[in-house]
């Protein structure tokens, strides 16, 4: 376990005390970190929050 505390960006409990899952995103072909989660409920209201899925979509590939 890491002595280092780490915020979770939705509820800033240490992350380290739950089961952490921690997002990154590339910038310029590098993966750069973009958040820390005490787990994928934090995470799910995070992105609730911060309506993060409107406008969002992908391609789903035709069979």
């Amino acid at each position: 376990m890491s002595e280092t505390v780490v915020e979770c960006n939705y509820c800033g409990c240490d992350v380290w005390r739950h089961d952490p899952v921690f997002v990154e995103e590339v910038e310029d072909d590098e993966r750069v970190p973009a958040g820390a989660f005490c787990n994928y409920a934090c995470l799910s209201s995070y992105i609730d929050a911060e309506g993060l899925t409107i406008g969002a979509t992908c391609e789903v590939p035709s069979e």
